[in-house]
């Protein structure tokens, strides 16, 4: 009986270990004015279009606010073309959106894969 106790024990503890979500990259970023428009000069209206458009910024555009630092995973268009399915995805609270929205914050952008795939969370720092 013991010995079944422990296999259970070892069973689940394996299982927890093996939901553990994987982060693939954490960025910090100033959320700047000029993020809030497009190339067009279009003011955007989503989270989802603020922050590539940040990234875009910095990878495309090399236009980078003291606070922005580097990441490898949006250096991709095409990672950054899926950042609202990501941001979907994810986890992140309502009142950082809103921040992103309407402010100028400094975020943390995690990139993960968990067993649904890859998401995106959002947190602010300050603003």
């Amino acid at each position: 009986m013991r010995r079944l106790s422990i296999l259970i024990l070892l069973l689940f503890v394996g299982l927890a270990a093996a939901r553990a979500d994987e982060v693939l990259e954490t960025y910090r970023a100033r959320l700047s004015a000029r993020d809030h428009f497009n190339t067009n000069g279009e003011r955007l209206t989503s989270p989802a279009e603020i922050i590539r458009q940040d990234r875009a910024n910095v990878h495309r555009f090399g236009i980078v606010d003291p606070e922005d630092q580097s990441d490898q995973f949006f250096s991709s268009e095409k990672n950054r073309a899926i950042l609202e399915k990501l941001l979907e995805a994810g986890h992140s609270k309502p009142a950082a959106y809103q921040a992103v929205v309407n402010g100028t914050p400094v975020v943390v952008v995690t990139v993960l894969r968990g067993n649904r795939g890859e998401y995106v969370t959002v947190s602010i720092i300050h603003d």
